[in-house]
């Protein structure tokens, strides 16, 4: 059953509210290419040289076109009450799954993908800002170690980390989203430039590389996990819808969903000729992070590396700005702390210290994205937003609504009321939805395969990356010299 009315978040208007919402559809594309372009894609051609180029070309595809599906049942579930908008995907969550079990399942996911993406900006921002300066340096110039280009680049979110709201920093996010998009194409122009390496090999690795087939085993777990990453936002997506002024003539679910698509649009322009260059020039031996591993030219590579550094830099924030805003509001209502700036100073100070700390503490690029990819990342990603749609929407058993969430295909019936006569009566929709229906119900057995099935690989994926990433963290801190 869906939650009772006391659970739902107090209904505002947009235009009485303190922090008014005037973003607008492309507000929404900068935050959401923010949000999902930037660590992730510097691993994609190491993801590549695990899975192969049949099983990585299909899963990096059907990862975008499932986690763009989600995408869209979030949006449309942002106002799926009347009167009441769903900024957070923790009120959602205890308005799906009621307001105890709720919370329990949707925060935890979400705090999880936030702080990891977080965890790995950071690492990402000190490894590229220690690139960029080896790049544009002598050879001869002293040099400093990784821990202190992580600090140096955690001392600017110190900074940003004061700036009220995500609104303040749409420009932040407009200039990190165009960030994304040069070093990407730098990325895979400077690869395809150069060739492939000498001796460059294609296969999957059997394990030579790593000790043991076992070894590698876990390894492609992991960069399963690694493809989830690459893949974020959905533990945002209802704060920056929220941003979005909305009213019964014009909701704001239809900017939000032309923003995500121009989004998604940019993402791919970004991971597919990454991935496949990346992997096309230096084949099973690439780096965990392809700008690491180009060399030449030297100046392109600095600043590719400094392009990577400006757009973390907006990432972190905009993953950081809804877990100040909760935090804030636990300590205000809950321990009666007084609102002001020394609260923000203080709560979000110690967050930006605790994910630096991780981040010098567990400095393994590829390892975290393959272990937080898939502990957060695919429940958020591929399967908790179906679950969400199904337990409000309540679509008849096996109906073809049903069926179309459970395969992964919800175009029919988010365009079209399968209850409504108005719907059904034009002739092409009719038509449309008569086709549908034959194939949803041709074999309710299928049907109930298929729905099992998607649950079940999912967690499999999520449990497999898991283990994989975390192992891979556990094997690499064995010979590593911590603080160094």
């Amino acid at each position: 059953m869906v939650s009772p009315s006391s659970v739902l978040p107090k209904v505002v208007d947009d235009a009485t509210e303190a922090t008014p919402r005037r973003a607008k559809w492309w507000y929404v594309t900068f935050h959401n290419v923010t949000a999902m372009v930037g660590a992730g894609v510097l691993s994609l051609p190491y993801a590549m040289a695990h899975l192969g180029w049949g099983p990585g070309t299909v899963a990096l595809l059907a990862s975008w076109g499932i986690t763009l599906y989600t995408l869209r049942l979030l949006i449309e579930l942002h106002e799926c009450v009347p009167g009441v908008r769903f900024d957070r995907l923790r009120d959602l969550g205890a308005h799906a799954l009621g307001p105890r079990l709720g919370p329990w399942v949707v925060v935890p996911q979400q705090l999880i993908v936030q702080l990891g993406c977080d965890m790995v900006y950071m690492v990402t921002g000190g490894k590229c800002l220690q690139k960029f300066a080896e790049s544009v340096s002598s050879a001869t110039a002293p040099r400093l170690h990784q821990s202190y280009w992580i600090c140096i680049f955690g001392g600017f979110q110190f900074l940003l980390s004061q700036l009220p709201n995500l609104d303040a920093i749409t420009a932040i996010s407009f200039l990190a989203a165009a960030m994304s998009l040069c070093y990407s194409t730098i990325s895979w122009a400077a690869c395809v430039a150069r060739g492939p390496v000498p001796g460059v090999s294609y296969a999957v690795r059997d394990g030579s590389a790593t000790g043991t087939a076992a070894d590698e085993a876990f390894r492609v777990f992991g960069a399963l996990g690694q493809v989830a990453f690459a893949y974020a936002g959905h533990g945002v997506v209802l704060e920056i819808q929220a941003t979005i002024p909305s009213t019964p003539t014009k909701p704001s679910r239809a900017p939000m969903w032309k923003g995500t698509v121009a989004a998604y649009l940019v993402t791919a322009a970004c991971y597919f000729p990454v991935a496949i260059a990346g992997f096309w020039a230096f084949g099973r031996d690439v780096s965990d992070n392809v700008l690491v591993a180009l060399q030449r030219p030297s100046w392109l590579v600095a600043v590719a590396n400094m392009m990577v550094v400006i757009h973390v830099v907006g990432s972190y924030q905009v993953y950081a700005m809804p877990i100040f805003e909760s935090v804030e509001t636990i300590l205000i209502t809950r321990f009666r702390v007084p609102q002001g700036l020394l609260l923000r100073l203080v709560a979000r100070s110690a967050y930006v210290a605790f994910t630096l700390f991780i981040a010098v503490t567990f400095p393994f690029f590829g390892d975290l994205l393959g272990f937080f990819g898939g502990f957060g990342f695919t429940p958020t990603s591929y399967f908790l937003p179906c679950i969400l749609w199904l337990k409000i929407k309540k679509p008849p058993r096996f109906s073809a609504s049903w069926f179309a969430n459970w395969v992964g295909d919800n175009s029919f019936s988010s365009h079209y009321d399968l209850n409504s006569d108005q719907d059904i009566r034009s002739p092409y929709k009719l038509r449309d939805f008569r086709i549908y229906r034959i194939v949803s119900e041709c074999s309710p057995v299928w049907s109930a395969f298929l729905r099992q099935g998607c649950i079940v690989v999912g967690v499999l994926l999520m449990v497999a990356s898991t283990i994989g990433g975390l192992r891979s963290i556990v094997q690499d801190a064995s010979t590593f010299q911590f603080y160094s």
